[in-house]
C-alpha cells in the first residue's frame, strides 16, 4: 500500500469511488431472482490471478448457489481501491487487508473483516542463489532492496528488522517502478526485491532462464506475526445482512478447502472464467495460498480463523510502523465475530 493510496481513502474519495472499476460478471445468464437467490457482489484485491482460484471455484462448484448466492465477481487495483469499492457500493463485500482496514477506517471507512483467509502476510524478499541469496534476517543489515516509492512493504520489512533485534537503518532501499522491478532483480541491478510471495511463480521461471535460481525470504515464515487479507463488508451491510454474511463466508471457505485439496482440477474451473491464465501457473500459487491459509490455528480451527489478539498485535505493528493519518483505530473496528461456520472448515 502506497502513500498515496492512504491519502484517497478519505470520504469524499470513498463515494466518488462508485463510478471506478469495471465489473466483470461470472455465473450464468438466468437472473437470480428468478432462480430464487441472493444477488452478492464480490470485489477482488487486483486483477484474477491464480491466487483468486477459490472464488472462481466457489461459483463453479456451487457452493455459493448452495446458500442460496448468485456471486458477481469483480477486479480491483489494489487494497484502497478494494475499499472504495465496498463503501461506495459497487461491490457488497471485498477482500480486504487488516493493514488496509487500519489506514481505511483513519480515513472514514466503517469495512470490518469477518474472516481472514491470509494468516500469514504475503510479504516477501526475492533474491538470486548467485547473488544475495537473502535466506536470514541478519542478512537483512546493509542489503539493498528494489521497491516502489511509498511501498509499505519496506515499513514492514524495517519493523520485521526491529522484532529480530536487528537495526532498520541498516536497510537500503531503492526506488524501482514497479513493472522494472523483476527486470532489475534478474539482471543484477539490485541484489533483491520485495513483492507480494505470489509472484515469486513468474519470478522463479525468470531466474532459470538466466541461469539462476531465486530464493524466497517469506516474513511469514520468519517470525512476521501480521494478519493480512480476508473477507470484509462495511458494518451497515453486515448488520443489515447477517445471514447474506455467514453464508457467503461458508461457501467461500467450502471453496477454499476444495481449492486447496483439488489444485489442478480448480485451476481448470478457474480458466473457465478467466482463460488467460495458465493451469500450471494458477497450480502453482494455490499451493503459495495454502502456505498462507494452512497454519496450526486453522488446521485446529478452521479455515477463516482469528484471533482477537493476533488482530490487535496486527494493529500494534501498524501503528507502530507506519501510522495512518487521522484517527488511529481500536482492534475493535477491525473485525465482527460470529460469521465463521461451525463446525469449522478444517483444510
Amino acid at each position: 500500500m502506497t502513500k498515496r493510496d492512504r491519502s484517497i481513502l478519505t470520504p469524499r474519495t470513498i463515494i466518488s469511488a462508485a463510478f471506478i472499476g469495471l465489473a466483470v460478471a461470472i455465473g450464468g445468464s438466468v437472473s437470480a431472482q428468478a432462480q430464487g437467490l441472493k444477488n452478492v457482489t464480490f470485489s477482488l484485491d487486483f486483477i484474477p490471478l491464480g491466487r483468486h482460484a477459490p472464488w472462481y471455484v466457489g461459483v463453479e462448484k456451487g457452493f455459493y448457489k448452495a446458500e442460496g448466492l448468485k456471486v458477481k465477481i469483480i477486479t480491483s487495483k489494489g487494497s484502497s481501491a478494494v475499499i472504495q469499492a465496498v463503501e461506495s457500493g459497487l461491490a457488497d463485500i471485498g477482500f480486504v487487508d487488516v493493514p488496509g482496514i487500519s489506514f481505511g477506517r483513519a480515513g472514514g471507512s466503517t469495512i470490518k473483516m469477518v474472516a481472514v483467509n491470509y494468516q500469514k502476510a504475503p510479504y516477501a524478499i526475492f533474491s538470486l542463489d548467485n547473488g544475495a541469496n537473502v535466506t536470514t534476517a541478519k542478512q537483512l543489515e546493509g542489503l539493498t532492496v528494489g521497491s516502489g516509492a511509498g511501498s509499505f512493504t519496506p515499513k514492514v520489512i524495517r519493523g520485521f528488522m526491529v522484532q529480530k533485534g536487528l537495526d532498520p537503518n541498516k536497510l537500503k532501499i531503492s526506488n524501482v517502478a514497479p513493472p522494472a522491478w523483476a527486470s532489475m532483480l534478474l539482471s543484477g541491478k539490485v541484489p533483491a526485491i520485495d513483492f507480494y510471495v505470489m509472484s515469486g511463480v513468474g519470478l522463479s521461471m525468470g531466474a532459470k532462464k538466466s541461469g539462476a535460481n531465486l530464493t524466497t525470504y517469506l516474513l511469514g515464515d520468519n517470525g512476521l506475526s501480521l494478519y493480512a487479507n480476508g473477507i470484509g463488508a462495511k458494518e451497515s451491510y453486515i448488520k443489515a445482512n447477517p445471514d447474506v454474511m455467514k453464508k457467503f463466508v461458508r461457501g467461500s471457505l467450502k471453496a477454499w478447502q476444495y481449492t486447496l485439496r483439488n489444485p489442478k482440477e480448480s485451476a481448470k474451473m478457474q480458466r473457465r472464467h478467466i482463460k488467460a491464465l495458465k493451469e500450471d501457473i494458477i497450480v502453482k500459487e494455490i499451493a503459495i495460498i495454502g502456505n498462507l491459509a494452512v497454519t496450526e490455528d486453522t488446521k485446529k480451527n478452521g479455515l477463516g480463523w482469528f484471533s482477537k489478539a493476533k488482530m490487535q498485535q496486527s494493529l500494534d505493528f501498524v501503528r507502530k510502523y507506519a501510522p495512518p493519518k487521522g484517527k488511529l483505530p481500536s482492534v475493535g473496528d477491525l473485525f465482527v465475530a460470529g460469521f465463521l461456520p461451525d463446525p469449522p472448515i478444517k483444510p
